[in-house]
């Protein structure tokens, strides 16, 4: 089963994220995905992106970089997605969990 995770963005609003499965079809579409280090005790954002086609894995080169930074094995480090159409929606959600959580890949990046 798909592991879903919410997160809240600086505003309170709450998005939905589930986890990527890498070996599996990827749409063509709009998304927002995080890298997130995944612990028992908790969640923490890595880094926020959004891409127009989820299926040109634009996320890959920076999973790589968050795993060799957070130390961790490769299990513990996830890609996690959330389809949105609309580009404005996209950035301006991205922004929201940018301002919340601060992760450290994203650092400068508003």
């Amino acid at each position: 089963m798909t592991r879903q995770i919410e997160f809240a963005g600086k505003s309170g609003n709450m998005y939905r994220y589930v986890t990527l499965e890498e070996e599996r079809y990827l749409p063509p579409a709009g998304a927002n995905y995080v890298i997130a280090q995944i612990t028992p005790v908790g969640t923490r954002i890595l880094y926020a992106g959004e891409t127009e086609r989820l299926s040109a894995r634009e996320w890959e080169s920076t999973l790589v970089t968050a795993r060799a930074q957070a130390g961790a094995e490769p299990g513990a480090t996830e890609v996690l997605t959330r389809l949105n159409v609309r580009a404005a929606v996209r950035k301006a959600e991205r922004e929201d969990l940018i301002e919340q959580h601060n992760p450290p890949l994203n650092a400068g990046a508003i």
